[in-house]
């Protein structure tokens, strides 16, 4: 039977096809098969670009990429950290991140040879400060570019705008690269593909685009640390595919956070340290996602929502540092996924720590130190086993430490500082195993306690048991060589009588402070061999030391930069600290003889306090001499003779000079004038022979000047006019001198700091004036300050002030022969606390210009020559006026009441036989009223109020801690003056 013609047509049209199809897929397979070479001009650009560099390893056995590519090599795209594409064999992919490449890519360079490269990852490099090159921009294939942490600087390519096709671009961790003429808008424009962005640590110095919220394929947003500025758009929280969001460490990037879609993918969010602010909104509970919310150190405040309780996932809260009050919600118990919290420092009204804090089963790191919480601690933080570090500093917890804590067996970290916690340590503390650092200050903790307790303890390094009421005991058991070595021991107000023996074995200590204790007798010849090349900061005060038994000349701490040994009862000559030292105090103690040559040695030495000794001889020059180490010298209150150090260098560092209560003779060195820093000056109480300094007063930073009780003369003539007169005094004690002339009102004329005290200024530096020595010992900071202190008469009592409060603003020319009126000049200085003209010989009417003086507190003009009325404004409008001695002199009328003058008892009118009325029993023929009278029950209510409030806020210049020199009218001064209290380290 014969096939029809069309039906064999078909049949062999199938068996074409068929067997075409084959050969096809026979050809495919072959090709699959066959590998696929990269180009000979490709493989050519990737060895001239790996010989371009220095391959910088840190060791020989460190592997970098380029290890791989040999000449030799057919392939290179089997080299390491190359990718080629598997058809065409054209290199797409270049990834040599932390390869240890060294050098710079400049604009020949090979690399852009590699024309289709899609991906290209230079990460952890070293390209030594050179710049990314703009040529970058011509490789427009690239989704991919990757130059972290890669050592670039300079400016940001705008080319790299052109290379539309990126999703992916980080420049991060390059701190000398810089967005400056090419702002971050015009950058990234046209990047509209981008997911990642990563430019953390790049100088971007400008606001964040709002056109950033159009990228709706956008992951990651890195921007951390760049100098952002202006508003965050907050529509950026709204993209659909958002995952992180980080732009810590921007202190002017403001914003607040909007209603959150409960569809938002956000997984981490952290705002930390930037001036976000507003209240956390309900809605973020809603985001089942986040596992990271970092918004400490903003300005967030209002009350921290119980939604925060519904995130599942959450790992990482920090809400510290913020404005947050009322309650921590409970239902924070249930973020059973939580390692680590952190509420330092917000306002949770005085409330008990949440009992539910106990659910936290998987926290790894609390701090809820400084946030007013009161109460017990709650003994459920024993069930956080996870615990490694516990911060309740600085709160008011009460009651005993709970010895559930003592299950904690994974704590390295335990601070209870700053609380009133009562009974004693538990024994059990012995448990904690792994403790590293342990810290219970400034609570109210008795009983006895044995510091071998501590000694179990393995890996503890730092102890701090200072400021509670327990006494500290030892079993004195020498042989302890398992002791834990510990870098950091602060055992001040602890009962001790002598050096804890425990501390023979101590040969890494870097911190020790046995500060106000009893220790009586010598430093034991043993605390010679201590811990003598780590020991760095070293405070014996305030105890009853007498020497150093067989200790050498220099003592043997080779790097120690604070010694604190003031208060004891050291005698002998002055100790010779090591060389390394920078602060170095042994004032109030009874040290004899001359200061030695060898202090001439200390080169880094910032801080000299040798006052109040015996010591004698004459001042070494080299003190003049330091250059810019030294800024505070002081050594009053000692027999030192001879002339002041004559050649003070220029270019030194001296703010505060004070060389008071010694026998210095001579006229005071005009090479002073070299000391630009300096705010305080302190001659008084010696034998200086010499005219008034007037050419001091070019100092540009003089704060204060103390040149009392010597014999200074002359008259004290106008300033030049050409010439800085005094720009920033705001204290003169000039008092018993032998200056005459009338009183210098030029001067009064050109005290500026005296009319216009900047309390902006003061108050941004502190309200005393001190000098901060904070230091970081091994993560631990150690806070201290040095307190700059003096000796005035203040209300007709001289008083010693440990602390100097910056708005204190006094003039004191009493005990001179100055003549002639008092000028009108005076009333411009307005800021003046205190005023003290008397003993001199003054004459005519006490200028009603004084009443300008409204924040006046003390007023003396006794013991002069004064005649005619008491001007009545003095009693209107001198509400602050708290001391005013107006005797001796030949004052006559009545004398004003209201207000403050009704406090003022007869001593203050004394010798004034003209006066009368009230306080003198003498009353007046034909009493004169004020100038004006208003007699309505009002306005005596007003005046009434007026006295109180000059009772109730007059400023008291004694606020700080002072002790009385000598006594005046003990009856009359029945005020009181607060204490500062300082932080312990």
């Amino acid at each position: 039977m014969k096939m029809r013609p069309s039906l064999a047509f078909a049949c062999l049209l199938f068996i074409l096809t068929t067997l075409f199809q084959f050969s096809a897929f026979s050809f495919s397979s072959v090709l699959q098969q066959q590998p696929v070479l990269c180009h000979h001009h490709e493989r050519l650009a990737l060895m001239q670009f790996k010989k371009s560099f220095i391959i910088h390893k840190p060791a020989s056995s460190a592997y970098s990429k380029v290890d791989s590519w040999k000449m030799d090599g057919v392939d290179c795209c089997s080299w390491d950290g190359v990718e080629c594409d598997r058809i065409t064999g054209q290199v797409i992919g270049l990834d040599l991140y932390g390869s240890y490449l060294y050098g710079s890519i400049n604009s020949s360079s090979s690399l852009f040879h590699l024309v289709h490269l899609q991906k290209l990852n230079l990460a952890y490099n070293d390209f030594n400060y050179s710049v990314i090159p703009s040529e970058l921009g011509n490789l427009s294939m690239l989704t991919y570019l990757n130059l972290n942490n890669s050592v670039f600087s300079g400016q940001v390519p705008s080319e790299i705008s052109k290379l539309f096709r990126l999703s992916s671009l980080d420049l991060s961790r390059n701190i000398l690269l810089e967005l400056k003429t090419t702002d971050l808008k015009k950058l990234i424009q046209n990047l509209t593909n981008l997911k990642d962005l990563d430019l953390s640590h790049v100088d971007v110095a400008s606001p964040i685009p709002s056109v950033l919220a159009n990228f709706s394929s956008l992951t990651t947003l890195y921007l951390e640390n760049c100098g952002l500025r202006g508003e965050f758009p907050s529509a950026i929280f709204q993209l659909p595919n958002l995952q992180i969001v980080c732009v810590a460490h921007n202190l002017g990037l403001t914003g607040k956070l909007p209603k959150f879609n409960f569809t938002s993918q956000l997984k981490v969010l952290s705002l930390l340290n930037t001036s976000f602010s507003g209240e956390l909104p309900a809605s973020i509970g809603d985001l089942d996602s986040l596992e990271f919310l970092g918004i400490g150190l903003c300005n967030f405040g209002g009350l921290v929502p119980s939604t925060l309780g519904n995130l599942p996932k959450l790992e990482f809260l920090d809400l510290g540092n913020n404005f947050f009050r009322g309650l921590v919600p409970s239902m924070f118990g249930k973020l059973t996924t939580l390692k680590a919290l952190n509420l330092r420092n917000n306002s949770f009204g005085g409330r008990d720590l949440p009992a539910s804090f106990g659910n936290l089963i998987s926290l790894e790191y609390l701090d809820v130190s400084s946030c007013n919480f009161t109460g017990l601690v709650p003994a459920m933080l024993g069930n956080l086993t996870k615990l490694q570090v516990l911060h309740l500093e600085s709160n008011h917890f009460t009651g005993p430490i709970p010895s559930e804590l003592m299950n904690l067996t994974q704590l390295t970290y335990l601070n209870l500082m700053e609380n009133m916690l009562q009974g004693s340590v538990p024994s059990s503390i012995s448990r904690l195993n792994k403790i590293e650092f342990f810290d219970c200050d400034m609570n109210r903790l008795g009983g006895i306690l044995e510091v071998d307790t501590f000694l179990e303890l393995k890996h503890l390094k730092y102890l701090f048991l200072s400021l509670n009421d327990f006494y500290l005991v030892s079993r004195n058991n020498t042989n302890n060589a398992t002791s834990p070595q510990l870098v950091n021991i602060g055992l001040r107000w602890r009962h001790l009588r002598g050096f804890p023996d425990f501390l023979r074995n101590q040969h890494q200590l870097q911190l020790l402070d046995l500060s106000s204790n009893n220790i009586q007798g010598q430093v034991p010849n043993w605390m010679s061999k201590v811990s003598t090349e780590s020991l760095l900061f070293l405070d014996l005060s305030n105890n009853s030391l007498t020497g150093f038994d067989e200790f050498p000349v220099v003592l043997p701490w080779s790097n120690l930069y604070y010694l604190k040994l003031d208060s004891n009862f050291l005698q002998g000559t002055l100790p010779v600290p090591p060389f390394s030292t920078i602060f170095y105090s042994i004032s109030n103690n009874s040290l004899i003889g001359e200061i030695p040559q060898l202090l001439c040695n200390l080169s880094s030495l910032s801080i000299l306090d040798i006052s109040h000794n015996n010591l004698s001889g004459e001042i070494p020059m080299c003190l003049s001499n330091f250059g810019d180490s030294l800024s505070l010298l002081k050594m009053r209150a000692n027999n030192f003779h001879g002339p002041i150090p004559r050649s003070w260098v220029s270019g030194n560092g001296l703010k505060m000079v004070d060389l008071g209560k010694n026998k210095l003779q001579g006229k005071i060195p005009r090479s002073l004038m070299e000391c630009r820093m300096l705010e305080y000056l302190d001659l008084g109480k010696n034998q200086i022979r010499d005219e008034f300094p007037s050419w001091l007063g070019t100092l540009p930073q003089l704060n204060i000047l103390i040149l009392c009780s010597n014999a200074l003369y002359g008259r004290i003539g106008d300033p030049d006019r050409s010439n800085l007169v005094f720009p920033k005094l705001r204290i003169i004690d000039l008092a018993y001198n032998r200056f005459h002339g009338t009183l210098p009102s030029g001067y009064f004329q050109r005290w500026n700091a005296m009319r216009n005290l900047d309390v902006q200024n003061s108050s941004s530096a502190g309200n005393y004036m001190i000098e901060n020595l904070d230091m970081t010992i091994n993560d631990v900071q150690v806070p201290r300050i040095y307190a700059y202190s003096m000796t005035i008469t203040n209300k007709g009592i001289e008083r010693e002030y440990p602390k100097i409060i910056r708005t204190l603003v006094a003039i004191d020319l009493s005990c001179n022969s100055f003549d002639g009126e008092i000028p009108e000049s005076v009333g411009s200085l307005k800021q003046l606390r205190l005023l003290n003209f008397s003993n001199n010989n003054l004459v005519g009417r006490i200028p009603s210009a004084i009443a300008k003086l409204t924040n006046l507190e003390a007023l003396d003009l006794s013991q002069n020559n004064l005649s005619g009325g008491i001007p009545w404004e003095l009693s209107t409008q001198l509400t602050f006026l708290e001391v005013l001695n107006l005797s001796d002199n030949s004052l006559t009328g009545l004398i004003p009441q209201g207000q403050q003058f009704n406090t003022f008892e007869m001593s203050s009118f004394d010798g004034n036989a003209g006066l009368c009325g009230k306080p003198l029993p003498k009353e007046c023929d034909s009493p004169a009223g004020p100038p004006s009278s208003t007699t309505s029950e009002d306005s005596v209510l007003l005046d009434w109020k007026v006295v109180v409030l000059g009772y109730g806020s007059g400023f008291l210049i004694g606020v700080v801690i002072g002790h009385f020199v000598t006594k005046w009218k003990r009856d009359w001064f029945t005020k009181t003056f607060s204490t500062t209290h300082a932080k312990k380290a």
